[in-house]
């Protein structure tokens, strides 16, 4: 059994709840995913394999692997939630085109020691950081001006 698989039955069995079928499909289809996702795309990669899990469970679970552990809500657009498996994977940062939607992904190393020194003189413990930065791409920047 992998280590996420072990943390998300830790995980249901401290909340009480059981490790569903439903469930554990959800979970092997979040980590098969090496990109960012939304509910709607998990179902439709769901939907090709095991017929019969519905968008409802679909979006009832997302939360509870956020509150695992297993996975965060990157970010937020054109007016939906899209997630990303984060267990075992250093913390990045996101940059989002806000023209065609084109994610990137940086190391956070570079800022992250001027976080935590920040954290410190606020006294702060910091659990999480998500730091996402909305622009325009390079390729959307070389359309606008060639259309110009």
């Amino acid at each position: 059994m992998r280590e996420y698989e072990k943390l998300w039955l830790h995980y249901l069995e401290s909340k009480g709840w059981k490790p569903t079928l439903p469930r554990r499909r959800i979970l092997e289809a979040v980590f098969s995913l090496h990109e960012h996702f939304d509910a709607e795309q998990l179902h439709a990669r769901l939907q090709k394999s095991h017929q019969g899990i519905s968008l409802a469970t679909v979006y009832r679970t997302l939360p509870l692997l956020v509150e695992a552990g297993l996975i965060q809500l990157s970010l937020r657009f054109s007016s939906r939630d899209v997630y990303e498996h984060i267990y075992g994977h250093p913390r990045h940062i996101h940059w989002l085109c806000q023209i065609c939607g084109q994610v990137q992904e940086t190391d956070l190393d570079n800022i992250g020691a001027a976080l935590q020194k920040e954290a410190r003189k606020l006294k702060f413990q910091a659990d999480e950081t998500n730091i996402q930065v909305r622009g325009v791409c390079w390729k959307c920047q070389s359309s606008d001006n060639e259309s110009q």
